[in-house]
């Protein structure tokens, strides 16, 4: 993360927000943030799958394991204080931590683990998918997942490093709840689903006291939590939908951070008193090429086309606080990812890749990119860059809709897009941009690779099974970074960038973390001095 501050412009104009004129400062104990939340819909872990929600679940609930969130690229004992794996069984036996308690009192158990993980699979609501990809259903869950005396035994089907396995069970729909006081809220058979999308049942540093949707949402602090109390009593979440507005309160102490103010609003903080945290996100955004257009299915073409995108000027005029160069699948802020970034403008070295290849120049290809900012004035850019080797572009923009059915359909030629993370483990990348071993029109996978028509070799293919079934952590890590680097190489799309998120903060606001994902978001550590 980085920060940097901005001095104090002459005196600040109160806002009337709630009939009052003068300046508002927050209380010592309290934060206040303004965020657009209305994209909640769920605040079951069961059933949460946006970002606002995300963030929530990882503040209110524990999980066997979890990031840590004084570093949050460190898995680490959660509820469990350690495991042994057993891979050649597929089986992780998981040993409780002592003393830990429920917000209501109630003491965690194994059961309420069991119980947790089942539920997910038992609703099948949206996220559940990424515990049933451990082989888990509702038919055969008993014989998977048992408590025994202070322990929770986990098993898998399927070849599976451990790691991934430890990953997913690190996921927001693992977790836990509190059996008892769920199962006393459960209405019609719904295991407690509607009650927990607006109370919590936690074991968590902090606890949901109120939520209003598309208005207010409270977390008060747990004193009892295992890691230590929370440094502030509690936090408020303010909907305040408008950058502006967001970029108002803040500067007159409405409210301590402002999470959705637009670059433009950011340079504009005043500099005394204010600073901002710049904090790399998950995204990945890239061109691809469809190999079902004959022109495009050509090495030299893919290679040339890396010398063809500034991306040091776009990164730091155009997409300046909203994108960082990034030229490998997996994001930097997880473990595994490659940071080396080996392609930089050059229209003259792309040039001669082409005539050294004997490539026929011009060539016509249709990019549909996105109808909103900043992706139609990325393309523009990018038009004029490709235009120097003779490649050129016919921008078409689209619905997010419009252009992801035809991507999903192959109908593209060439297509500017972004992908990000299921959950926090390589894997979820890697088989998007590293695999593909059926690339007949008939075997539809949910993968960049199979959408832009690629047969991925089937070394890659391999090396990229091999990553996700090796046991040795480190080890694993490092095949991840070797595969990003051959991707990154030899691949028909170009990885350009890496979402940046910029939060505006009062400059008495200590410890926000914001990791790279919405799981990754802790309030535990902030304080205001």
């Amino acid at each position: 993360m980085k920060m940097f501050t901005r001095p104090l412009a002459a005196a600040l104009i109160a806002l009337p927000l709630t009939g009052a004129m003068a300046v508002a400062d927050t209380p010592d104990n309290v934060l206040v943030v303004a965020q657009n939340i209305d994209d909640i819909v769920a605040l079951d872990p069961a059933q949460a799958y946006e970002f606002t929600s995300s963030e929530i679940a990882t503040n209110v609930y524990d999980r066997l394991v979890q990031y840590d969130a004084e570093d949050t690229t460190k898995l680490v004992g959660g509820l469990a204080e350690s495991w042994e794996m057993d891979a050649e069984n597929k089986t992780i036996t998981f040993t409780m931590r002592d003393g830990v308690t429920f917000h209501s009192g109630n003491p965690v158990r194994p059961e309420d683990v069991v119980f947790s993980f089942k539920r997910v699979v038992a609703l099948g609501k949206n996220p559940a998918f990424i515990l049933t990809q451990l082989g888990w259903t509702p038919e055969n869950f008993d014989e998977m997942v048992m408590a025994g005396d202070g322990t929770v035994t986990v098993k898998y089907d399927g070849d599976f490093s451990p790691a991934f396995v430890m990953n997913v069970l690190a996921a927001r729909p693992a977790s836990v709840v509190d059996e008892l006081t769920v199962m006393a809220n459960e209405v019609d058979g719904d295991m407690g689903n509607a009650w927990l999308n607006t109370n919590s049942a936690g074991s968590g540093a902090f606890s949901l006291q109120a939520y209003r949707p598309a208005e207010i949402l409270r977390l008060a602090a747990n004193e009892n939590y295992w890691q230590g109390a929370p440094k502030l009593d509690s936090v408020i979440l303010r909907h305040v939908a408008e950058a502006a507005t967001q970029q108002l309160l803040l500067q007159q102490g409405d409210v301590d951070i402002a999470r959705n103010m637009t670059p433009e609003q950011v340079a504009g903080l005043p500099e005394e008193g204010f600073k901002v945290g710049t904090f790399p996100q998950a995204t990945v955004h890239f061109i691809a090429y469809n190999l079902k257009t004959p022109e495009l299915d050509n090495q030299a073409l893919w290679d040339a086309s890396r010398y063809l995108i500034d991306y040091d000027g776009l990164s730091s005029t155009l997409l300046k606080g909203q994108m960082e160069k990034h030229q490998a699948f997996w994001p930097k802020g997880f473990p595994g990812a490659l940071e080396e970034t080996p392609f930089d403008y050059d229209p003259a070295k792309a040039k001669q890749i082409l005539e050294d290849a004997g490539v026929e120049l011009p060539i016509t290809v249709e990019l549909d990119v996105f109808n909103f900012a900043p992706f139609t004035d990325m393309a523009q850019s990018i038009q004029a860059s490709f235009a120097e080797a003779g490649i050129n572009f016919e921008i078409t923009p689209g619905t997010t809709a419009g252009i992801i059915t035809k991507y999903r359909a192959r109908e593209h030629e060439a297509v500017m897009l972004y992908w990000g993370p299921d959950f926090n483990d390589p894997h979820s990348n890697a088989k998007a941009f590293a695999y593909n071993a059926d690339n007949s029109d008939e075997a539809y996978i949910s993968t960049t690779t199979w959408r832009n028509a690629w047969a991925v070799p089937e070394e890659m293919n391999e090396k990229t099974i091999a990553a996700l079934t090796e046991s040795d952590p480190a080890k694993r890590e490092q095949m991840y970074v070797e595969l990003q680097r051959e991707v990154q190489q030899t691949a028909p799309f170009f990885i350009m960038f890496q979402g940046t998120l910029q939060v505006g903060m009062a400059e008495n606001v200590e410890g926000y973390v914001h990791g790279a994902s919405s799981d990754l978001v802790f309030y535990r550590l902030v304080e205001k001095s």
